[in-house]
């Protein structure tokens, strides 16, 4: 079977980190900000401009992508399901996937990430069209936490959703909510899909 995994909110606590910088900086930078924990998108989350939203993101995103810790026992579980399982890697990381200056550095990056946190995978694939690569990629079960792609990867294949308020209102006959890494070992070793 091959598991489509997304980095920022399901390997991370991306939220976290949002609120936890954004709030420092959009302070420091008198810069008026009310938060609204759930809604996913950054911009919303602060209720800021897109242009306030991109120097906060600007200044943070590399101290971020190099230095967010991994979800306990994220790593841990992907070592074991690769066992049996083929896992793609699949982020819409900014900087990621269009052509900007940035664009290797961030990939690089990310790889880095990945390998300084002991997260096996068979191939990374950086797109912001993850309903495309599922379907591309032949992914049977995706792991993922933006309510757009959730919806949209769920009319073909079943998905784990990584509980967050911004995704609690999603309920579906092919989403599977979990809640820590090692939910989403149970819930993959339990799914029908697995033993058809």
């Amino acid at each position: 079977m091959r598991i489509g995994i997304d980095i920022d909110g399901v390997l991370t606590d991306e939220k976290k980190y949002v609120i936890d910088y954004g709030t420092k900086f959009f302070l420091e930078n008198n810069i008026q900000y009310k938060v609204r924990d759930n809604k996913f998108d950054g911009k919303e989350i602060f209720d800021v401009t897109e242009d306030d939203y991109n120097l906060f993101l600007n200044d943070y995103i590399f101290e971020y992508s190099k230095n967010i810790d991994i979800r306990p026992f994220a790593s841990e579980v992907i070592k074991k399901l690769i066992k049996k399982h083929e896992i793609i890697i699949i982020t819409a990381r900014d900087y990621t996937t269009f052509e900007n200056k940035y664009q290797i550095k961030m990939q690089n990056i990310v790889k880095k990430w990945l390998c300084d946190n002991n997260v096996l995978y068979d191939q990374i694939v950086f797109s912001k069209d993850k309903t495309l690569i599922c379907e591309q990629k032949k992914i049977d079960i995706m792991i993922e936490d933006r309510p757009e792609n959730i919806v949209a990867i769920a009319q073909k294949i079943p998905v784990i959703c990584y509980n967050n308020i911004y995704n609690k209102n999603i309920s579906n006959k092919n989403v599977y909510r979990c809640f820590s890494w090692y939910d989403i070992y149970n819930k993959i070793n339990n799914l029908d899909i697995i033993k058809n």
